[in-house]
């Protein structure tokens, strides 16, 4: 089934997806102290979502050719757009946490926005190699590549989903810049970036509270820094070598969402130092295997989605890891292959199938 494909990132996911479940099922260990039947419930999700719905986009996303995207990049793109302001319809949104993410059908919800990372990166990808000799050109390059970043920009602060946005808008980039942007583009992008969070730590005054606490962890102890600082916590309660798996304090009643964002915390303070540097290696192993389909794929749109995939992951993992470490503001941000989230996974687990095809047709892949 997966002969030709790229056996070691194939092979580095699933370790992360397993080691995921079992860090995951300690997690909601938390859950149970609090809510029983919640417990059941999100053990049986993740678990249906990573062994069946997971394996199957898998394979589905190793099996479709990746040239199919490229046909269908402004479709698959344009429709993501569409599915995520279905969002702001209150017939149709499901409000959680103080935004307006899910889609909620009935019968399954989702987060759209997960689908507007890979379609963006898709589009990106497409315009950068069809128009690659006149790429150069504001015309044919800075201009377009900022209006589809304003439209996916609004559409995603408005719910407000801050840490989606920074993932989307990072691997955008990644697939622009590596797709031969001129450095005054560059410039000016980072700029018009600068100018954008500025703007938005004034509007936005949850924003300005993550940044108070970032800078000083004691600020608001008991409201906007109370997760940092059970975060760290756990994380120094850990040591070198952890408290033993499924032996957390912080995940009972102490960290916020232990399944989610705070899952990190929880992997620390279980497993202990030598187990979060082997979880940071093996995402640094996922990125280079992604970083080496993409130098040796066989054309220009298959190196630009392979960058933009591989951006999406490993901005990802660093936001969650390193806003659980106190080295950035927190984001919101899910663990790849690990946190709770059946879209998340799913689509991650799709967008590292269609890493694996476009290995498929790399040349001298090593």
């Amino acid at each position: 089934m997966f002969e030709r494909v790229d056996k070691t990132l194939l092979t580095i996911t699933v370790v992360l997806l397993i080691g995921g479940l079992v860090i995951f099922s300690s997690a909601a260990l938390g859950v149970l102290s609090v809510n029983e039947a919640k417990f059941y419930s999100v053990i049986k999700t993740q678990l249906i979502y990573a062994l069946i719905g997971g394996s199957i986009m898998l394979y589905v996303g190793s099996l479709i050719p990746y040239n199919f995207y490229r046909k269908y990049a402004y479709i698959l793109f344009f429709g993501a757009l569409v599915l995520t302001t279905l969002v702001f319809i209150p017939a149709l949104s499901q409000y959680h946490g103080g935004a307006h993410r899910w889609i909620d059908i009935g019968f399954i919800s989702f987060q759209p926005s997960e689908l507007l990372k890979f379609s963006f990166v898709v589009a990106v990808a497409f315009w950068c190699s069809r128009y690659r000799n006149n790429f150069r050109d504001w015309k044919f390059g800075l201009l377009p590549f900022l209006g589809a970043l304003g439209v996916v920009s609004i559409i995603l602060l408005m719910q407000p989903d801050f840490g989606t946005w920074t993932v989307t808008i990072m691997s955008a980039f990644a697939a622009y810049f590596v797709g031969g942007a001129r450095m005054k583009h560059i410039y000016i992008l980072v700029l018009c970036g600068f100018v954008g969070i500025a703007v938005l730590i004034a509007v936005r005054p949850y924003m300005l509270e993550r940044i108070k606490t970032f800078v000083n962890n004691t600020h608001d102890p008991r409201g906007s820094s109370w997760q940092l600082n059970q975060s760290l916590i756990a994380l120094g309660s850990g040591g070198l070598t952890g408290r033993g798996l499924g032996q957390s304090v912080q995940k009972f009643n102490y960290l916020p969402e232990p399944i989610g964002d705070s899952v990190f915390a929880v992997l620390g303070e279980e497993i202990g130092f030598f187990g979060v540097i082997i979880l940071i290696v093996l995402y640094g192993i996922l990125g280079w295997r992604g970083y080496i389909i993409s130098m040796t794929s066989s054309d220009q749109f298959g190196r630009l989605l392979a960058i933009g995939i591989t951006v999406i992951i490993l901005v990802q993992a660093s936001l969650n890891i390193s806003s659980m470490l106190g080295i950035m503001p927190l984001t919101g941000v899910p663990l790849p292959l690990v946190s709770h989230g059946g879209t998340a996974l799913m689509v991650i687990l799709f967008e590292i199938g269609v890493l694996l095809n476009i290995s498929k047709n790399s040349q001298n892949l090593v």
